[in-house]
């Protein structure tokens, strides 16, 4: 089993339009590519970590099926609309994907 972790940093100001975008994502585009299996969390930044960080997680049963989620978001028009209206929010080159294995 792997959390696959995908962080951003809000610019200052926009952590909320950020969160609620990503929102947005979770209920529009998510239902589309399967984010029900994913176990999905939103996490973001409190004591000891940078306030402006938000981290979306998604629990995979292996590499295979986030490949799989991958390729799905890719093919949805939706998604890449909703990146262009995210982008404005994101500290540019924050954006990365960590993949962790559970134990």
């Amino acid at each position: 089993m792997l959390i696959a972790r995908w962080q951003i940093d809000a610019r200052f100001g926009h952590k909320q339009a950020a969160l609620d975008l990503l929102r947005e994502w979770e209920r529009d585009i998510g239902p589309k590519v399967g984010l029900a299996q994913l176990e999905f969390m939103l996490l973001t930044g409190s004591v000891g970590a940078r306030e402006a960080t938000i981290e979306a997680d998604h629990k995979v049963p292996n590499l295979a099926a986030l490949d799989a989620f991958f390729d799905a978001i890719a093919a949805l028009p939706e998604h890449a609309a909703w990146g262009k209206k995210l982008e404005p929010h994101v500290v540019s080159g924050s954006s990365r994907w960590e993949i962790f294995r559970l134990l």
